[in-house]
């Protein structure tokens, strides 16, 4: 939670200048900084990678899940954010008649006498993103909106004293899952309460109340921007709950003016195909549907970069064509899933003989990071199943000092993966809920233990080999 003191300056547009609410937002800055803010690359020590316990290189390996590369989507969803703030404050000038006319008198309730500066027009706009999960949709929001501080605290303005005190610039919320308006707003006020630090407001008994109430507490305090994430729980039943849903936070953006933010995985952009009105009105900011990255984007290969510097094994493997490309297919080019398997990759061969970074290693690593994701549908037809794997055990040189140091793939830690190309099956089994339904025939033992020549039986149906390299051997 970031409040921080109103700092003035000067806005860019002639009709933004002169309002506080505005003026108190972070100056608008070249992406080139904006993406400085953004990221976060934690520290990275070549010694740790020489220590010689391989439980103080496990430790560091924790350090992956506070990597922060802003991608190339980054930049359009900032500015849309950026944008559609100003805009919504632009018509709430606290100095201002109109404002002060609509802070006092409900929405639909407004007096006929006009103020001098004009009835007040609300200028809200929706944005909506769409994204399969863990493409880095939230990651993506957070990083946005932790730009702006979620309160600035007024005091005065150029010599004028503000009766505003507490300007709230965003709020993030979670749909519920019955499409409940109550449910929501009371959300909502929690989240006020929360964020400006206050005792907990009692929600209204009857909707009708607790719409008002909330609608006020989101004028007096200014809300520059509502962002509701997991909206696929919005689906439209016969019930017409969700159309409520709709229509209330329809509302918040045409009558206060409050810019909405949807974000929610894909059934919600069907959903709104299915009412022109509240698809025309949630696109009217920012429309973005955020997927997987390709294997030759720039993004992709951006985050590989900055990912693949983060090594704690003892043998520095160097970033290839060939591990880039198996990365992918693993990941899928889902940023989440790569960062796990990296990660978990490293953590299976750290005090191991042989420390390198291969294929097999991140095939083995995917299986213990992304066991469960690997077995969805979604990740299954996404999935490129062929990952190229090493012919046989081939010796490595890591620098140690002005020394080289030659080591070699052999029997030991009977902790680590002895076989990497078998690793990620066997993990696989060990991880099975469904084992029993793998076998073919659980009675094939006792079967041959019943015949003369049991082992003629077992070779009959492959289950026993006498040469099994000739069987088995890559080709």
């Amino acid at each position: 939670m970031r409040v921080e003191p109103a700092v003035y300056q000067d806005a860019i547009l002639p009709e933004h200048q002169g309002n506080p609410l505005i003026e108190a937002l972070p100056t608008k800055k070249a992406w080139v900084s904006v993406m400085e803010d953004f990221s976060n690359y934690p520290d990275y020590s070549e010694e740790i990678a020489e220590h010689p316990d391989p439980l103080v290189r496990d430790e560091y390996l924790n350090r992956i899940e506070e990597i922060r590369q802003p991608l190339t989507d980054y930049e359009a969803c900032f500015r849309a954010v950026e944008r559609a703030i100003k805009k919504g404050y632009s018509a709430k000038n606290p100095l201002s008649p109109t404002t002060a006319q609509y802070l006092h008198y409900l929405v639909d309730e407004r007096p006929d006498i006009e103020p001098r500066t004009g009835f007040f027009r609300p200028k809200g706009d929706g944005l909506t993103l769409i994204g399969e999960s863990g493409v880095g949709k939230t990651s993506m929001v957070e990083q946005v909106l932790s730009y702006f501080p979620n309160v600035i605290e007024h005091e005065s303005y150029r010599g004028q004293v503000l009766e505003l005190r507490k300007q709230v610039v965003w709020i993030k919320v979670d749909c519920p899952s019955n499409s409940s308006v109550r449910d929501l707003c009371e959300e909502i006020l929690s989240t006020l309460d929360l964020t400006l630090d206050r005792e907990k407001v009692t929600p209204a008994g009857t909707i009708g109340a607790l719409v008002r109430q909330l609608e006020q507490c989101m004028k007096s305090n200014f809300l520059g921007m509502l962002v509701i994430d997991e909206m696929q729980n919005l689906k439209f039943k016969r019930t017409g709950g969700e159309n409520n849903l709709l229509r209330f936070l329809h509302r918040l953006m045409n009558k206060l003016g409050v810019p909405l933010f949807f974000v929610a995985n894909p059934p919600f952009d069907q959903s709104l195909v299915k009412e022109l009105k509240a698809a025309r009105r949630a696109e009217s900011g920012y429309h973005h549907t955020m997927s997987v990255l390709n294997r030759d984007s720039a993004s992709w290969n951006a985050f590989v970069n900055q990912l693949w510097h983060y090594q704690w094994v003892n043998v520095y493997t160097e970033l290839t064509e060939e591990l880039n490309d198996a990365l992918h297919a693993l990941s899928v080019g889902n940023i989440d899933m790569a960062c796990r398997t990296y990660r978990e990759a490293q953590r299976l061969i750290i005090g191991a003989d042989d420390e390198r970074i291969t294929p097999a290693t991140l095939a083995a690593g995917n299986a213990v990071a992304c066991g469960l994701s690997r077995q969805t549908d979604e990740v299954n037809e996404l999935k490129v199943a062929n990952v190229s794997l090493p012919k046989g055990k081939q010796r490595s040189t890591r620098l140690t000092g002005k020394t080289a140091v030659k080591t070699t793939d052999k029997t030991g830690d009977i902790t680590k993966p002895q076989h990497p190309e078998f690793a990620s099956k066997l993990i696989e089994l060990v991880n099975a809920v469904d084992l029993k339904s793998r076998i073919d025939d659980p009675d094939l033992f006792q079967q041959a233990a019943g015949l003369e020549d049991p082992m003629r039986y077992l070779r009959s149906r492959n289950i026993v080999l006498d040469d099994p390299l000739s069987e088995l051997a890559y080709s």
